[in-house]
This record gives C-alpha cells, sequence and structure tokens, in this order.
C-alpha cells in the first residue's frame, strides 16, 4: 500500500463513520504510523502488556476480551474498520485490560500514543472528533449495560444483530454468545427459536 491508497482508505473509514478529516492530517497520521497485516486468529496484544500504542484497523475484525478466573475468555467487544483497537493507552491506562485478537485476517495501522495525542491536542477539529468519539463509545457502554439489566438473552442477540449484521456470518458462535452474556447452546437455542417462528 501506498500512502495515496491509504490515505484514501482513511477517508472511506471517516466517510463510514460520518466523520471528516483533511488530506494534511491524514498525511502526517500515515507518515507515523506502521501498518501491519495479521493473520486469522492471531494475537495483538495481551492483558498486561504496556499500552504506549494504538491501532486503527483497515480491514479485517478484532475481537477484545477478558479472561475470568476460570480461564474463559468473555468478549468484551468487537472492531470493524475504521474503529480503533488496543486503545487502552489513549483512555489513560499504562497497560492492557484484556486481550486482543484477529477474528480474521486483519490490516492495521499502529500509532504511538503519545504522538496521536499530541496531534489530537493540537487541533480543535480533532479534539471534536476525539470527543465525539469518546462520548458516542460513552453511550454505547450504557446502552450494553441496560441491556444486561432490563433485557433477556434472546432481546440483547435482536440488538446484536441489528447493530453488527455483518459480524453474524463471520464470528464464531461462541464469541457472540459470551459477548451477550450466555452459553454457544443458549444462542444455538435462541436462533433455532427465532428462525422457526
Amino acid at each position: 500500500m501506498n500512502k495515496e491508497s491509504i490515505i484514501h482508505r482513511l477517508d472511506e473509514l471517516a466517510a463510514e463513520y460520518d466523520l471528516e478529516f483533511d488530506y494534511v492530517i491524514l498525511s502526517r497520521v500515515v507518515e507515523f504510523s506502521q501498518f501491519k497485516v495479521y493473520s486469522k486468529t492471531a494475537v495483538i496484544k495481551n492483558i498486561g502488556d504496556k499500552a504506549q500504542t494504538v491501532g486503527i484497523l483497515l480491514s479485517g475484525i478484532v475481537r477484545s476480551y477478558y479472561i475470568d478466573r476460570s480461564g474463559n475468555d468473555i468478549t468484551r467487544g468487537f472492531v470493524k474498520p475504521g474503529g480503533m483497537c488496543f486503545d487502552e493507552g489513549m483512555l489513560g491506562y499504562d497497560k492492557h485490560i484484556c486481550v486482543w485478537e484477529t477474528v480474521e485476517e486483519s490490516t492495521l495501522m499502529i500509532c504511538e500514543v503519545s504522538k496521536l495525542k499530541e496531534l489530537i491536542s493540537g487541533n480543535e477539529k480533532l479534539k471534536s472528533i476525539w470527543i465525539d468519539l469518546l462520548e458516542n463509545a460513552l453511550r454505547y457502554k450504557l446502552y450494553r449495560e441496560n441491556g444486561f439489566i432490563t433485557e433477556n438473552a434472546a432481546e440483547r442477540y435482536l440488538h446484536f444483530k441489528k447493530h453488527f449484521p455483518e459480524l453474524l456470518s463471520k464470528v464464531p458462535q461462541k464469541h457472540i454468545a459470551t459477548y451477550l452474556g450466555i452459553t454457544p447452546e443458549s444462542l444455538s437455542r435462541i436462533r433455532r427459536v427465532m428462525r422457526n417462528e
């Protein structure tokens, strides 16, 4: 990928999220970034790794997950193209608090947290975009928490289908199940009932 094709891809992704960056900003980010292709099910970051870099997903799907006391992995979330990966450093963490793993082959643009934060703090438009991204993330977090309190598993699955339809055929059902807070068997039962209705 040359610089122009990367900037074009970033423009496409920004448009999907209703964001607009000028060429100079995108060019600067590309200049201080590294690009890496990860194979399917590659672990990008582990719990406890230093949180000095952040990734922007250019293609593929990435999953973040926690490890519970019994050693099970519990899906925290999924990242689609255009989203941020292993972003704990951007939120003030020194170390990663979850595992970041590819669901399929994925291409990432990797930036140093300090350089990206410096760029954001020196540009009013980027500050505004960063605040919007943080607000959207907080809204979604509150929405998810509310779902665990007020909705049953079938309702949570319907919301997942609505918000992430493209993930249904790409992400293993066991990961979707842990994201919804249910067992894979319960998810299979819910899907079977919905197919028969």
